[in-house]
């Protein structure tokens, strides 16, 4: 169980861990691995970013997640939530992702504090990295809510930090652990 690679990716705000994350899955994807999971994008208008997307890897399918103009009971700083989305979309995604034996490796992007709002995407979380699958998460640098908190404790996780510095070189790094530890496709 020691060998199957779980690593967490975090970073300041805007850094790009989403933008790495993509980066290693497009890159194992064109070596044959098949990835399952979410993904945020987020939401640009006027070169400013003003929400996120939730989107299921595989079928791309995708809905508003988080947007300033959102008028939600559910708010993290200046953005409405829309845990229905994450709920319909993001969680059954790691779902399929856990239990599809085709799909290779788990991608959850991002375990942050809009998506602690979900009991159910928190309650899937942790079943993905129970799995006996890769995993690899976007992590919230500052948050400490319960489940982060859990999530950085494990010692089956591997936690790198993106920067403004190594976010070019990083991608590569990571792909490098996840596939030396990786079963071999054939």
């Amino acid at each position: 169980m020691d060998d199957i690679p779980k690593i967490g990716i975090t970073g300041m705000p805007s850094v790009g861990k989403t933008d790495t994350l993509i980066k290693i899955i497009e890159h194992l994807e064109e070596t044959g691995y098949k990835i399952g999971g979410m993904i945020t994008k987020p939401i640009i208008e006027n070169k400013k970013r003003v929400g996120f997307y939730v989107e299921d890897w595989q079928t791309k399918e995708r809905d508003v997640f988080a947007h300033i103009d959102m008028d939600s009971k559910d708010r993290v700083g200046k953005y409405g939530v829309n845990i229905d989305a994450l709920e319909r979309i993001g969680v059954p995604a790691i779902e399929r992702a856990i239990n599809d034996s085709s799909i290779n490796i788990i991608v959850i992007d991002e375990i942050g504090k809009m998506e602690m709002l979900s009991d159910r995407f928190c309650e899937i979380v942790v079943e993905a990295l129970d799995s006996d699958k890769p995993i690899m998460v976007t992590l919230h640098k500052k948050s400490r809510t319960p489940l982060l908190q859990d999530v950085r404790r494990r010692d089956d996780i591997r936690i790198l930090e993106v920067t403004p510095v190594n976010r070019n070189l990083l991608p590569y790094k990571i792909e490098k652990i996840m596939v030396e530890k990786l079963p071999p496709l054939y």
